[in-house]
């Protein structure tokens, strides 16, 4: 059975069946109806994924990975804020009116930074070191710059990759400040796996562990009853994901560039409330 499936399944019942319920605090979220948006949250979890057994993408539902990869593109390798750059509407209710998030997510990635190596952005400092410096420690990006919060349309969830080289193997840490475990977590999780993937191929490297911790993994109030469904479904075998392994310059990645072979999930899930 897919190794993702199980993560998230023990993770879930953890939050359920151990969290902490905000009910009776005071929280921001609503839901579409004025009334407020709970959650059941666990504060520090950690999951990891080695990508070397196989590509951790849930089987209890469809995880729509070609949108999931645009979308990682978008932030990291076209390094955009900008909307109609993406083939997706899932910033819409983020977007101002110029059609962009601000200040966030690839506006971060692209901005020149003066380096002790000399001056560009975190993405070709993240390459640069992987050429140059395996060994390196300090192969750590950060976005969540506090000089242009007010300037998001959403402040970074995933804010910090850290690149670390072990042997042959490339893995990463992916820092999480906040999920919504239904709506976001095997997206995020598939999304990261398949960055992995493209900066290990392009430095000659094999495609290691991913690491994710989330400071706040929460289940909304709404979306529990959807949960405690998912997660009785049943599991299939976890499927190929197929390279292009021609590719050996990170920018020329595409969405075309990565097919799941042999994947067999339950259905999707519909009409899922989304607290804003």
């Amino acid at each position: 059975m897919s190794r993702a499936d199980k993560i998230f399944v023990s993770m879930c019942k953890d939050i359920i069946t151990t969290g902490y319920s905000s009910v009776g605090e005071n929280v921001r979220p609503r839901w579409e109806d004025g009334s407020p948006a709970h959650t059941i949250k666990k504060f520090g979890v950690v999951n990891r994924y080695d990508l070397a057994d196989e590509f951790p993408i849930m089987t209890l539902r469809p995880t729509n990975l070609q949108t999931a990869i645009d979308e990682i593109i978008w932030i990291w390798i076209k390094k955009s804020n900008d909307v109609k750059d993406l083939n997706s509407k899932i910033w819409d209710a983020w977007t101002d009116e110029k059609g962009t998030i601000g200040k966030a997510y690839g506006y971060q990635l692209g901005r020149i930074i003066d380096f002790p190596e000399g001056k560009m952005d975190q993405v070709d400092w993240l390459l640069q070191t992987l050429k140059n410096s395996q060994s390196s420690r300090r192969m750590v990006t950060n976005i969540f710059n506090h000089d242009d919060l007010k300037e998001m349309g959403l402040q970074p969830c995933a804010w910090s990759v850290t690149l670390n080289v072990t042997g042959s193997k490339l893995n990463m840490i992916l820092n999480q400040r906040s999920q919504d475990i239904l709506v976001a977590n095997n997206w995020n999780v598939c999304q990261y796996a398949v960055l992995l993937i493209m900066f290990a191929q392009v430095s000659g490297l094999q495609a290691g562990e991913l690491v994710h911790i989330i400071a706040d993994a929460h289940i909304y109030d709404r979306h529990i009853p959807l949960v405690e469904e998912l997660i009785e479904r049943e599991q299939y075998e976890a499927p190929l994901l197929k390279i292009n392994t021609e590719v050996k310059d990170f920018y020329q990645f595409k969405v075309d560039d990565f097919k799941l072979l042999n994947y067999q999930a339950g259905k999707q899930i519909k009409h899922i409330p989304v607290a804003v």
